[in-house]
């Protein structure tokens, strides 16, 4: 049998892609599912997932929760991302529907931003969220006080880590979901194994290659498990998790650079209670704050563009001419005391 393939990077409604998605996960050959994701070097990589591995995360995941059979999940986050995909799988695999922010759910999926968002006015999604009996979080750290915040709130949330080629969540509350190993580099980056692994990158195998070997894929993130606890520390490239989105802020450098010249940039982030990291952007002279967002947003995407800006009279830099980004992140924390 020809494998399938459902391609992340078309147009689909959502009764078309769980369609698909059943057929997937009941046929013999698994599919393979592609999904758009941005690397950290900015450039896309197109995941290569199983419908297998899809089926298995969305199992655990129901299983860990204690759903059953025609539980509701809502969907709250796009299904071009591995999170909203995931709130189909898991519905799929319950044999019931999904609904909107509008209906009553059991389960639901968001990121910080949308969590900081109902604790902070939306009263929709508040009270949505309140009614659930889970709340998966996860796309990026959330901040204690956030999560806080929520528990007064009567938000029963679960803090997720795990990325698209994880096929999403794979710790769930700082553990592991079962069957699923995490484990830390020389270098203290976390590795991760188990049958929730994508297969590899369309068209970049030496990329993909790289970062799996003996059956361990090597993320990006600093972290350490310790008394079967995961705990994520920080990230060890220049990609930065906003809002849920992955930013490249070297990417955000490149197109400032190649569009106004004579000003140097440096691109950072500091801790954020909506956003997770917020994108701030440092100048060594006075620049027009909404032509760099039009400019940003074009570009890139509208989580491209900086939430603070800041001019000084010289870029920070570390070493032999490296941007100090630990340096400019310190400007807009004092910035904001």
């Amino acid at each position: 049998m020809k494998t399938s393939v459902i391609d992340l990077g078309l147009t689909w409604s959502n009764p078309q892609l769980m369609q698909a998605l059943t057929a997937a996960f009941n046929q013999t050959e698994p599919a393979q599912i592609i999904i758009n994701t941005t690397g950290s070097t900015g450039l896309n990589k197109r995941v290569q997932l199983s419908s297998k591995a899809l089926f298995i995360s969305a199992k655990l995941s129901n299983e860990i929760l204690g759903a059953s059979n025609g539980d509701i999940w809502s969907l709250l986050l796009p299904t071009n991302h591995i999170a909203g995909l995931n709130v189909l799988a898991r519905a799929i695999t319950l044999d019931s529907e999904i609904v909107s922010v509008e209906g009553k759910a059991k389960f639901s999926a968001i990121v910080p931003t949308q969590l900081h968002r109902a604790l902070s006015g939306d009263a929709q999604l508040l009270n949505h969220l309140q009614n659930c009996q889970a709340v998966l979080v996860g796309g990026s750290a959330t901040s204690k006080e956030l999560l806080e915040s929520a528990k007064q709130h009567k938000i029963n949330v679960v803090t997720t880590y795990g990325m698209t080629e994880t096929s999403g969540g794979c710790v769930y509350n700082n553990v592991a979901l079962p069957g699923v190993e995490v484990s830390t580099t020389e270098a203290g980056l976390l590795k991760i194994k188990g049958a929730v692994l994508a297969d590899g990158y369309e068209n970049q195998e030496q990329l993909w290659a790289a970062n799996f070997s003996d059956g361990w894929f090597t993320t990006n993130d600093l972290g350490e498990v310790r008394d079967g606890k995961v705990f994520v520390t920080g990230r060890a490239d220049d990609v930065i998790i906003s809002g849920g989105e992955n930013v490249s802020l070297i990417a955000v450098e490149k197109i400032l650079l190649e569009n106004f010249k004579g000003v140097k940039f440096l691109a950072t982030s500091i801790s954020d209670s909506e956003w997770g990291q917020k994108l701030c952007l440092l100048s060594d002279a006075a620049i027009d704050q909404n032509e760099i967002s039009e400019l940003l947003q074009g570009k890139l995407g509208k989580a491209s563009v900086p939430k603070e800006f800041l001019a000084v009279s010289e870029i920070p830099t570390i070493g032999i001419g490296k941007p100090d980004r630990v340096k400019a992140s310190q400007l807009f924390i004092d910035k904001q005391r």
